[in-house]
């Protein structure tokens, strides 16, 4: 079971702050051996998406992404920093955290597409939520991306 917030960044408290920095550190940096700006200014006007699961009596963050405002980046709204944690690979968590993110983001910004920079590799799990590719294949960071709207 995944316990779901969805908050500003003020509403993150320090150590769900440092949780999900650390998560995205470890899977972007560490793991796909990125180096870039992670911390880039847009985290403060973010709507943070965190997935909570509780095991052997210890919660751990398992999935996470942020949501932008349209006009924050793009004229659309943005997911973006999607992510899920090693350990909670192949659970289905990354189905629910794509499933809440979306549902959410068009609460809180009724009427607007949404779009994201998928890694291409990602093309066909992002089409099965309704995202079409646009645009060509580019390299960001080392790793295949592909603009994708919704």
């Amino acid at each position: 079971m995944t316990d779901w917030q969805w908050l500003t960044f003020e509403e993150l408290s320090k150590t769900e702050l440092y949780r999900l920095l650390a998560l995205r550190q470890e899977v972007f940096v560490l793991e796909q051996r990125c180096l870039y700006q992670d911390l880039d200014g847009r985290d403060l006007d973010a709507w943070h998406l965190l997935g909570w699961q509780t095991v052997d009596g210890k919660r751990s963050l398992a999935a996470s992404l942020r949501c932008l405002a349209p006009g924050a980046k793009y004229p659309e709204m943005s997911l973006g920093r999607v992510l899920t944690a090693p350990a909670a690979r192949g659970t289905g968590v990354g189905r629910q955290l794509l499933a809440q993110g979306i549902a959410r983001a068009e609460r809180q910004f009724p009427g607007h597409a949404i779009r994201i920079d998928a890694q291409r590799y990602l093309e066909r799990f992002y089409q099965s939520f309704g995202f079409v590719s646009v645009g060509a294949p580019y390299d960001e960071d080392g790793i295949e991306h592909i603009d994708m709207l919704r």
